[in-house]
């Protein structure tokens, strides 16, 4: 039975946190290569330390002397999203930190069971589990932790950026504990906030007077009272951040990019891959699936599930969870789902039109819970599948 009371937590990190800034430079060269081809596969990892970041994976684009032409603006697209984030530390600036590019031509081998052959349709880029989840208790159906965790963040790169809060840096964290009654939030219970600043004579009560008024205008008043826990900047000096302060990896933030914790997660990252991989596109369409059949009213949450196997275009399976709050029977669901959109990794990418460079923007403040735009970017958030599943039933 399913708990109706309780505190749940869910954190988020900025657009400069170390592994953040490897996510955004793995799909700052995605976006570069899906922009000269469609088709390109790419599966970019980057690692980044002090005054050093380097850049490695599997890429191709039809023919080898296209592939080294795009390989060669490769540092130039990693400095220029250094530079976007807003680093220009003695120790990690976009002008002088060391790239090295260790990227080369995809597997024969792994190209082979992904790429359509005459009779055969483009089988899935890897085996794997993804999971989709939906809850209506946002307007976004997002689960509340992680939403106005990324917006509290995202509040604040806003005034560092356009200079309101100049003393702000860009590596920073959120955490927000809300209590939840007969399963709706109503109140926080705590708010974590650490953020990088620029000098080592601020306080953290300094910090808490520049930030709390951001944090306040992003959660409703009505959830915070005077019981409500502050803990901003609680080590202390926070000067020395970024890839200089802790080192970043691709691919190690999957919770923060997804559901905070509130939902399974099939363990695949998402930055750096091409459409193709299904860890990526198909992890998309399962959060489109599941928020449209919590948008048609079918349920108040939704957990579905895809399974695949590498080389293999249909899922294997497709599970959904209700969590008790169905008003259609979930193999039902199941059914309308499977008819509703073609699963093939072909077929999503055509749906959701994911051949568009469309996902540096994904890689810092959820893939999830945004805005669709009108260049393709967030298209899995739109909810224009509900009247054809609500029909499919």
């Amino acid at each position: 039975m399913s708990r109706d009371t309780y505190i749940f937590t869910s954190e988020s990190v900025s657009e400069g946190h170390p592994d953040k800034v490897c996510d955004q430079i793995s799909d700052a060269v995605l976006d570069a290569f899906l922009a000269e081809e469609p088709e390109a596969r790419v599966a970019c990892e980057t690692f980044a330390t002090t005054n050093r970041v380097v850049i490695g994976g599997e890429v191709g684009l039809g023919t080898p002397a296209r592939t080294a032409e795009m390989l060669g603006r490769v540092e130039d697209i990693a400095r220029a999203c250094i530079k976007e984030i807003g680093y220009e530390q003695d120790k990690f600036h976009h002008a002088t930190c060391e790239v090295t590019n260790l990227l080369h031509e995809q597997s024969a081998h792994i190209a082979q069971g992904v790429d359509a052959a005459e009779g055969k349709e483009e089988g899935a880029g890897d085996q794997g589990i993804m999971f989709g989840y939906a809850t209506n208790e946002t307007p976004e159906l997002m689960p509340a932790p992680i939403q106005f965790s990324h917006a509290i963040l995202r509040r604040l790169a806003q005034v560092r950026k356009d200079g309101t809060e100049p003393t702000l840096r860009p590596d920073a964290k959120s955490q927000i504990s809300l209590r939840y009654e007969n399963g709706k939030p109503v109140e926080v219970t705590s708010i974590v906030l650490s953020t990088q600043h620029r000098d080592e004579s601020q306080t953290s009560d300094d910090i808490r007077a520049i930030v709390e008024p951001y944090i306040r205008e992003v959660l409703p008043a009505a959830w915070i009272s005077d019981t409500t826990q502050w803990h901003v900047n609680p080590t202390g000096i926070f000067v020395i951040g970024g890839p200089d302060g802790d080192a970043g990896l691709t691919g190690r933030k999957i919770i923060v990019d997804t559901y905070g914790g509130a939902a399974p997660h099939g363990g695949g990252a998402f930055s750096g891959k091409d459409p193709t991989k299904v860890d990526r596109s198909a992890a998309y369409a399962a959060r489109y699936l599941a928020k449209n059949v919590v948008a048609a009213g079918m349920a108040a949450r939704c957990t579905l599930q895809l399974s695949y196997a590498i080389g293999v275009s249909r899922p294997l399976s497709i599970y959904v969870d209700t969590h008790g709050t169905g008003e259609i029977e979930d193999a039902a669901i199941e059914r309308a789902v499977d008819r509703a959109m073609d699963l093939t990794p072909q077929g999503i990418r055509t749906h959701l039109g994911m051949n568009r460079p469309i996902f540096q923007r994904t890689a810092a403040y959820g893939h999830f819970g945004r805005a669709p735009e009108d260049d393709g970017g967030f298209s899995w958030e739109k909810t224009d599948l509900a009247d054809v599943l609500r029909r499919g039933i």
